[in-house]
């Protein structure tokens, strides 16, 4: 039997073995009866959570990752000091699962799309400034509009948008 670590697989010797005689390593810790019980205890609970992983359809466990990423964007969006840095990286991860294996995460992606699209607003929002973030959070029409025009958007006359 072995125990997974993240410096890698460690064996686990049946109780009876002694790691006291003379091949004990002098760098290698020996354990206790107990530690080595609480080791077979903690590898026999990782084989169990392995065999529920596996019976889970791996779009759910995706969407839960996805989840925490919009969580982490979403705490550093909301911080008393807000690390627009972070939490860009968070969303490009979010965007990377969201956008790259769309149509295949299950019921939950239009969930996920909608979390991206509210995410990235906040962001704006965020980068904007707290003038952007309260006028936003109010629902005001009177928010000033962005000087920032993308290479997609073109100004509608107010007159031609109310012809028709």
């Amino acid at each position: 039997m072995s125990l997974w670590t993240p410096d890698g697989e460690r064996p686990i010797p049946p109780a009876s073995d002694s790691r006291a005689g003379s091949d004990a390593q002098p760098d290698e810790p020996t354990l206790t009866p107990e530690q080595e019980e609480q080791a077979r205890a903690m590898a026999h609970e990782l084989a169990e959570a392995r065999a529920r992983l596996l019976e889970t359809p791996a779009s759910t466990v995706v969407v839960n990752h996805a989840l925490g990423i919009y969580e982490l964007a979403a705490i550093h969006l909301t911080a008393d000091e807000p690390d627009l840095s972070e939490a860009r990286l968070a969303l490009d991860a979010l965007a990377a699962l969201v956008e790259g294996l769309s149509g295949r995460l299950g019921e939950a992606e239009s969930t996920l799309v909608d979390a991206l699209h509210h995410a990235r607003l906040a962001f704006v929002q965020q980068a904007q400034g707290p003038q952007a973030a309260t006028a936003a959070q109010a629902g005001s029409d009177d928010a000033a509009p962005s000087d920032e025009l993308s290479s997609d958007d073109e100004p509608v006359p107010e007159d031609s948008a109310d012809e028709e």
